[in-house]
C-alpha cells in the first residue's frame, strides 16, 4: 500500500489525529502549545506530542518528521474562536486568527504533498473574506487549481450534533473531494449515543467512570431544569424563575440557554462550556442535570475508552471541557482521512517523489510510537463496532 505520514498542527487532545489513525494512517506527531494535552494525545494515539507554538516552530523540524519517500500530509485546525459569530461581534477580536498565517507559512516552507484544514464556516467571511482568500491564494501558488473546500453538515456524516464545518484540501497530485454524506435523512440522535449511560445526579459522578460526572446545580437552577422540557426554552418556566436578563429585548435571542436536549435529535454544538446547564441547551433530556463530560465526549464521537486525564489525576470541568469542546469530532477526522485515502488510491501513487518536492532538507527521524499504513487495521473493539455501523461499511 502507499506509504504516507501525517503531522497534525493545533492537535489538542487528538480528535483529528484519532480519526486519521482509525483510518489506517501513520500519524507521526501532533503539535500544540498546550502542554496539558500531552497525556491524552500520546496515550490514545501512540504518536509523539510536540509542545510548541505553531508560529514559532521551524519548518525544518516538522519536515524531519516525514520519512524519505513517504507522502507528506499536513493537517490542522487553527483555533476557530476568532472566526465565530460571537468573536466577530466583539469590539476587540481575538488575535489568534493570525495563526492561520503561521499555518500558511509552514506550508510554503515544507510543501507537503497533501494539506487539509478544518475550521468554522465563518472563516470564509471573517474580515470580509480577506483572511481566507489570502490563505487560499498562498496555497494556489503551490497547488494550483487543486485547492478545494467544502461545508460539512456534521449530522449528515454521522456526527450526532448540529455543527457545520469548513473542510479544505490541497494536493499536488490532483483534486480531493470530500466523501459523500452517508447519513442524510437518518441522523444519529442523542439517545443513540448517550442513552445507555448510567444515571447520575447533578454534582454526581459514576463510580466506574470518573469522566461521567456532572456539574453541581444551585437550588434555583434545579427548580429551573425541573420545569424545562426537551427542546423547550426558559419561557416554559414560572415567571419567578426567569432571569432578569431574559426579560430584556436582548435576551430574546438566547432562548436555548438553560435548555434540555431532545432524545430524538442530534445535540447542539458541543462547546468548551457544555458542562454548564446555563451555557446553552446542555441539559440532559430527562435527568435533572447538565450533560456529563463523558456524554460530551461521546457526542464529539470520541470512543468510550478515550482517556483525557491520567489515572489518579483530578477530572476538572474547565480543563476537560476545553479539551472536548475544542476538538475536531473524531468521526469528522475519519471522513477527512477517508477522503484523502480515496484520492491517493485513485491517483495510484506508489510513493512521493522526493525530486519533485520543494520541501526543506530533512533526515528520517527515529519514529516514536506505532506506525499505521494506509489499509492496515488497528481498531479496538469499540472502533470496530462503529465501523460496522457506518452505512456502506464492508466490515
Amino acid at each position: 500500500m502507499k506509504a504516507a505520514t501525517v503531522v497534525d498542527l493545533f492537535c489538542g487532545v487528538g480528535g483529528l489525529t484519532h480519526g486519521f489513525a482509525l483510518e489506517g494512517f501513520n500519524v507521526v506527531a501532533g503539535i500544540d502549545s498546550d502542554e496539558s494535552c500531552r497525556y491524552a494525545y500520546e496515550h490514545n494515539n501512540h504518536a509523539q506530542f510536540i509542545n510548541a507554538r505553531v508560529e514559532q516552530i521551524s519548518a525544518a523540524d516538522i519536515a524531519e518528521l516525514y520519512p524519505k519517500g513517504h507522502i507528506k500530509i499536513l493537517v490542522g485546525c487553527a483555533p476557530c474562536q476568532p472566526f465565530s459569530k460571537y468573536a466577530q461581534s466583539r469590539k476587540s477580536p481575538d488575535d489568534k486568527w493570525r495563526l492561520l498565517t503561521a499555518f500558511a507559512d509552514l506550508i510554503d516552507e515544507i510543501h507537503p504533498d497533501i494539506v487539509s484544514m478544518e475550521n468554522v464556516p465563518n472563516l470564509k467571511t471573517f474580515r470580509g473574506g480577506a483572511t481566507y482568500r489570502a490563505f487560499v491564494d498562498r496555497l494556489r501558488s503551490t497547488y494550483g487549481d487543486n485547492v478545494t473546500d467544502f461545508i460539512a453538515n456534521c449530522p449528515e456524516y454521522g456526527i450526532p450534533q448540529q455543527r457545520k464545518r469548513l473542510v479544505l484540501f490541497a494536493s499536488r497530485f490532483g483534486v480531493i473531494k470530500l466523501e459523500e454524506a452517508a447519513y442524510k435523512g437518518r441522523h444519529r440522535t442523542v439517545r443513540e449515543v448517550i442513552g445507555d449511560l448510567p444515571p447520575i445526579e447533578a454534582g454526581g459522578v459514576c463510580p466506574t467512570d470518573p469522566l461521567h460526572k456532572s456539574s453541581m446545580l444551585s437550588e434555583l437552577n434545579l427548580r429551573r431544569i425541573r420545569q424545562s422540557r426537551p427542546g423547550g426554552t426558559w419561557r416554559d418556566w414560572d415567571p419567578d424563575l426567569v432571569a432578569g436578563c431574559h426579560m430584556k429585548d436582548t435576551g430574546e435571542s438566547y432562548s436555548s440557554v438553560y435548555g434540555r436536549m431532545k432524545w430524538s435529535e442530534p445535540s447542539p454544538t458541543i462547546t468548551t462550556q457544555c458542562h454548564g446547564y446555563g451555557n446553552g441547551r446542555f441539559g440532559h433530556p430527562e435527568q435533572d442535570r447538565a450533560i456529563s463530560l463523558r456524554e460530551a465526549a461521546l457526542l464529539q464521537t470520541f470512543p468510550a475508552e478515550y482517556q483525557f486525564v491520567a489515572p489518579g489525576e483530578p477530572v476538572r470541568f474547565a480543563t476537560v471541557g476545553r479539551y472536548i469542546g475544542n476538538a475536531v469530532p473524531v468521526d469528522l477526522g475519519c471522513v477527512i482521512a477517508r477522503s484523502i485515502k480515496k484520492h491517493v488510491e485513485e491517483q495510484d501513487i506508489s510513493s512521493a517523489e522526493p525530486e519533485a518536492s520543494k520541501a526543506v532538507s530533512r533526515r528520517t527521524p527515529a519514529s516514536k510510537g506505532c506506525s499505521f499504513k494506509i489499509g492496515s487495521s488497528r481498531l479496538g473493539y469499540h472502533d470496530q463496532q462503529r465501523a460496522q455501523q457506518r452505512p456502506g461499511s464492508s466490515e
